[in-house]
């Protein structure tokens, strides 16, 4: 069964996610952001992970620390759920619309990571919660953080888009839909996709 767990536990912040990759969608995400517990249920229910995420954190601060360790555990899980990476797809990309909003994500499971993030749109910044708002800097930081510890390569482009809510809820699908195909088992696939025989 390829799923793992993965905690972190700091002055800051207290986390622990569950991912299971070969799942249905089901997903029960409290981090204590609305808006990123909005973000990470599309994830995994465009990506058919299960996802089980608990996270608190010093919010009476800033959420800074909060988003990034949360997206830094998420991708450890990930990372330990792929084990050897033996038979995976590798690669996978999604366009995703939501309404005005077109994201493309283009993800390679490659062991270099890196998120390269591209914006067409200008996005509107408006507040989602009375204490703080979610930014495009949140989201960024969020996904570098995702694909540093999963180990992915990640290349993100908001092709149009002119509400802020609208672009990273296509964001977030899409990067749900290219994973599911990255990480996906293909038949013809025995062993690890590389030439070098290693990722």
């Amino acid at each position: 069964m390829r799923q793992a767990t993965a905690t972190r536990k700091s002055h800051e912040t207290n986390i622990s996610v569950t991912v299971k990759l070969d799942g249905n969608g089901k997903t029960s995400v409290k981090t204590g952001i609305p808006f990123l517990d909005h973000m990470l249920t599309l994830l995994g229910t465009h990506g058919l992970f299960d996802l089980s995420i608990k996270a608190r954190g010093d919010l009476d601060i800033d959420l800074h620390h909060t988003n990034e360790d949360i997206g830094l555990v998420l991708g450890q899980a990930f990372d330990q759920a792929l084990k050897d990476r033996k038979g995976i797809t590798r690669m996978g990309s999604a366009y995703v619309p939501m309404d005005e909003a077109l994201a493309r994500v283009v993800v390679d499971i490659s062991g270099r990571p890196k998120l390269i993030l591209r914006r067409k749109a200008q996005a509107v910044k408006r507040p989602l919660t009375r204490s703080a708002a979610y930014t495009w800097g949140d989201a960024e930081h969020f996904l570098e953080s995702f694909a540093r510890t999963a180990k992915l390569t990640v290349h993100v482009d908001v092709l149009s888009g002119s509400d802020f809510h609208h672009t990273c809820e296509a964001v977030f699908k899409a990067l749900g839909r290219a994973l599911e195909q990255a990480t996906r088992l293909h038949p013809r696939v025995k062993g690890v996709p590389s030439s070098k025989g290693r990722l």
